[in-house]
C-alpha cells in the first residue's frame, strides 16, 4: 500500500490509522510548498488533488472516513472495526459519516465567519445542532462504540481534535476528556508530533 500524506493535512488521521494497525506500507510525502499535490502525476492518482490518498494495488481509496473504513474492514483481525452486518455496525457508520458530513462543513464555514442563509436546506443543519449531537455521540468513558477503540475513534474523535486544537469549538468537559484520552494513544502520539 502506498499512503500519499503531509503532516499538515487531514492525512494525518489516516497515518494514525495505518500506526493503530500496524499496518505495512511506504509513506509518500507531497510538498504542498513545491505544489506536488496539484502535479499530474498525483493529478492522476487524486484528481481532487488531496491529500490523504490511499493506493492499494489497483485500488485508489480518498477521504479521511473511506480510507479509515477500508482500513478496518482490510485487517479484520485488528478489531478496529464491529463485524460486517452486526448491530454495531449502524453506529460506527454514524460515526465515520457525521464527522465529515456534518461537523466538518458546520465548523469550516463558521471559521471563515459564515453563516448558511437557510441552515435547513444544508445537510449540517443549524451550528446549535451540530454541538448538540456532538455532546450526546461523544462517549463518558472509553471510546465511540464502548470498550473497543475503532476507526470511528480516529475519524470523530481525529475531528474533534483537529477542531480544538484550531479553536472551532469550546469543548465540553465531557468531550475534552474524550479527546484527551485519544491524545494518550500511543499510535496518536506517535503521529501527531507537530502539534
Amino acid at each position: 500500500m502506498k499512503h500519499y500524506y503531509n503532516p499538515m493535512s487531514r492525512a494525518i488521521s489516516t497515518d494514525w490509522m495505518l500506526k493503530e494497525l500496524d499496518a505495512p506500507h511506504e509513506q509518500i510525502r507531497i510538498d504542498f510548498k513545491t505544489n506536488e499535490n496539484n502535479s499530474a502525476d498525483f493529478r492522476n492518482i487524486n484528481p481532487m488533488g488531496k491529500l490523504p490518498t490511499l493506493v492499494d494495488g489497483e485500488v485508489v481509496v480518498t477521504e479521511v472516513s473511506a480510507i479509515c473504513a477500508y482500513l478496518a474492514d482490510k485487517f479484520p483481525e485488528k478489531n478496529l472495526a464491529p463485524e460486517i452486518g452486526s448491530v454495531e455496525r449502524a453506529a460506527y457508520y454514524r460515526y465515520l459519516f457525521f464527522a465529515g458530513n456534518t461537523i466538518e462543513p458546520a465548523f469550516s464555514l463558521a471559521a471563515c465567519g459564515f453563516e448558511h442563509p437557510d441552515p435547513m436546506s444544508a445537510g449540517w443543519g443549524d451550528m446549535q445542532r451540530v454541538l448538540a449531537t456532538i455532546e450526546e455521540m461523544t462517549p463518558e468513558i472509553d471510546w465511540a462504540l464502548g470498550e473497543q477503540f475503532t476507526a470511528a475513534d480516529v475519524v470523530f474523535g481525529g475531528l474533534l481534535d483537529f477542531s480544538i486544537t484550531f479553536k472551532w469549538f469550546e469543548p465540553s468537559l465531557k468531550v475534552a476528556a474524550y479527546v484527551e484520552r485519544i491524545r494518550q494513544r500511543p499510535a496518536y502520539r506517535e503521529t501527531h508530533t507537530a502539534f
